[in-house]
């Protein structure tokens, strides 16, 4: 949970557009309120506007840091611009971390990140460097997202593409499981999940005999199959239990989301489209949104429905740990015969005994 304290109206509107696909937002005008909240509720982090009512940001996080519940929670300020003290006067209050107006969509997601993802970003670097260049600029293209899609421009899939030649590399040496380790604690689950697609997918490719450059394709397809999630609540994102019809029918909005973003550039190539389009559709047509089936879906779609299946039985997520790969097989094979080609699965099934053999040799 993130509890944003600002009197700014504009100003909270613009960072929930920003977060709600991130964080579960509570809202407050006024830090009178706020206070007793966060002490009571303890939330993950607060985000404070430096003038908000009714003495302003620096003393609201002195309030808090006084009270033994809240001496250590993550407290960012949003400065307002002009100030040239505001950034020390931030400091010295105890303030975690600052942003000055006018600032970047980007920027305030780094900033939110760095608090929660310090710890499991700097354990990449152990890592063999491909695999940390994958890492790296593959979470550096999610961190621009927001501001791309917030300015109407199409996303540069050369960039997204390049982004993902060192994981492409990885997959080819047989040396990427740290990737698929290094994400699993991420804070933000879509980007998680995606790199993990990514990955497999790539993988699936390498197995059925495709060039390297159709690897990158699949592994970029994979990468940005989900941005359209950005428009998505956290709270419909993450619930626990079933979605409400209307839940669902929100969440079914993240396929077209990503096809009209993609489509914006015109320069990404038709398989990227087909994955990102098609990987909720089934095999007997109860999948979304276009309700496709049998021999409307072509490999690509078939490949990527398996790999964000499997991605997302083996992710870990807030309500429930991961299950085995033998598990997510097992219950892909028994449970969705009329949804996934059994064929291409069992293709995959025998990639992934073939890609752990060989990690034991």
């Amino acid at each position: 949970m993130l509890v944003l304290v600002d009197s700014n109206v504009e100003h909270r509107a613009q960072v929930v557009t920003s977060l709600m696909s991130l964080y579960n937002i509570v809202e407050f005008d006024s830090g009178l309120a706020a206070v007793k909240y966060i002490r009571d509720m303890q939330p993950d982090i607060v985000l404070i506007g430096e003038e908000v009512a009714p003495r302003g940001g620096f003393e609201m996080v002195r309030d808090l840091r006084s009270h033994r519940k809240t001496k250590s929670l993550p407290i960012l300020l949003i400065l307002s611009s002009g100030h040239s003290s505001s950034p020390a006067s931030a400091r010295e209050c105890g303030a975690s971390g600052w942003l000055v107006k006018p600032y970047r969509r980007s920027d305030l997601i780094r900033l939110i990140s760095r608090q929660f993802n310090a710890s499991v970003e700097a354990r990449w670097d152990v890592l063999p460097q491909v695999q940390v260049k994958a890492l790296k600029s593959t979470v550096e293209i999610f961190d621009n997202l927001s501001d791309i899609i917030g300015k109407g421009e199409s996303i540069a899939y050369m960039d997204a593409n390049d982004a993902c030649a060192p994981l492409v590399e990885a997959v080819n040496s047989g040396d990427f499981k740290g990737m698929l380790g290094g994400v699993r604690d991420h804070d933000n689950y879509t980007y998680a999940h995606s790199l993990r697609v990514a990955v497999f997918l790539s993988l699936f490719g390498k197995a059925i005999g495709l060039s390297l450059d159709d690897q990158k394709q699949l592994a970029t397809g994979g990468l940005l199959q989900d941005v359209g999630k950005m428009f998505i609540p956290h709270l419909v994102l993450n619930k626990a239990g079933k979605l409400t019809d209307e839940e669902f029918d929100i969440m079914k909005g993240h396929v077209d989301a990503t096809t009209r973003i993609l489509e914006t550039g015109g320069n990404i190539p038709r398989g990227v489209i087909t994955i990102t389009s098609q990987h909720h559709e089934k095999i007997d047509g109860t999948g979304y949104p276009r309700g496709l089936k049998g021999a409307q879906l072509n490999e690509l779609a078939r490949m990527a429905s398996i790999v964000d299946v499997f991605s997302a039985l083996t992710d870990r997520r807030v309500y429930r740990p991961p299950v085995t790969p033998e598990k997510a097989l097992s219950i892909m094979f028994a449970e969705m015969k009329g949804h996934l080609d059994l064929d291409l699965l069992g293709r995959f099934r025998e990639m992934l005994l073939d890609a752990a053999a060989d990690t034991m040799m």
